[in-house]
């Protein structure tokens, strides 16, 4: 690494169990320091830190407990994370959560959950932040999205939630990439792990592997793999776009 070279320092939300806790460990194994949230799993967190730390000795593995929905949470988290380590250069917008229903029934309540959760609090995360990748001309914004962004049955909150983080980061790209500053969002289909295989139904899994093209869900290693392209130097020109990891199944309008 060279003076200029960016820090490898990244903060990720969400990051105590299914693909945030997969991105914690893989983010150390690449020589990573990494700062992670977490809401409710405290001795979850309290392992996974350990275990990064066995993967990767010498490196910086910090947890915080964090509510995305408060702005005033976010800013006493990423101040701490900044002043723990040092410095932070890529973002990754993981926290989410969903709730199941029509439309017809979705209380506003669940509503709110899911999209103050998913979509205000990446912004909460992205704003704090912004002053300090201004700083350094340099900053890589990654949001956890999916192809739920094009719609589907049952997650109305859930898909405006995504189809906005997704816009949210065109925005931030629009306004920030002549500072240095990358945003992007991947896609996901149903992966292995986290809310998209857990919350999926038997026959939505049979279904999945039947039609898409891949024949198969997606390997959560494959997200990390996904992430740290776009930390990476080699995808300094990226910026505004979606990348999907759908094995085909791409949702597009």
């Amino acid at each position: 690494m060279t003076s200029t070279d960016p820090p490898r320092t990244i903060f990720i939300t969400g990051g105590s169990s299914g693909i945030g806790a997969q991105l914690v460990k893989d983010s150390a194994r690449a020589g990573y320091d990494v700062g992670f949230t977490y809401f409710r799993e405290t001795e979850q967190a309290e392992r996974l830190v350990a275990e990064a730390r066995a993967l990767a000795p010498g490196a910086r593995i910090e947890a915080w407990h964090l509510d995305v929905r408060s702005s005033a949470e976010v800013e006493a988290v990423v101040d701490a994370a900044l002043d723990a380590l040092d410095d932070i250069s890529v973002v990754v917008c993981n926290a989410g959560i969903t709730r199941t229903g029509l439309v017809f029934s979705m209380s506003d309540e669940e509503w709110r959950d899911v999209i103050d959760t998913n979509l205000t609090g990446a912004f909460h995360v992205c704003r704090q932040f912004l002053a300090h990748f201004l700083g350094n001309r340099h900053g890589r914004f990654i949001h956890i999205s999916s192809i739920a962004m094009y719609g589907m049955a049952g997650q109305a909150g859930y898909c405006a939630s995504k189809a906005g983080l997704w816009a949210l980061s065109n925005a931030l790209a629009r306004e920030y990439g002549p500072k240095g500053i990358t945003s992007n969002t991947l896609a996901l289909g149903l992966i292995d792990a986290g809310l998209t295989a857990s919350d999926a139904s038997t026959r939505t899994i049979d279904f999945w592997k039947e039609h898409c093209p891949a024949g198969r869900l997606g390997d959560i290693s494959e997200i990390s793999g996904a992430v740290l392209f776009l930390a990476s130097p080699a995808a300094s020109f990226i910026n505004g776009d979606v990348i999907h990891l759908a094995g085909g199944m791409n949702r597009t309008p």
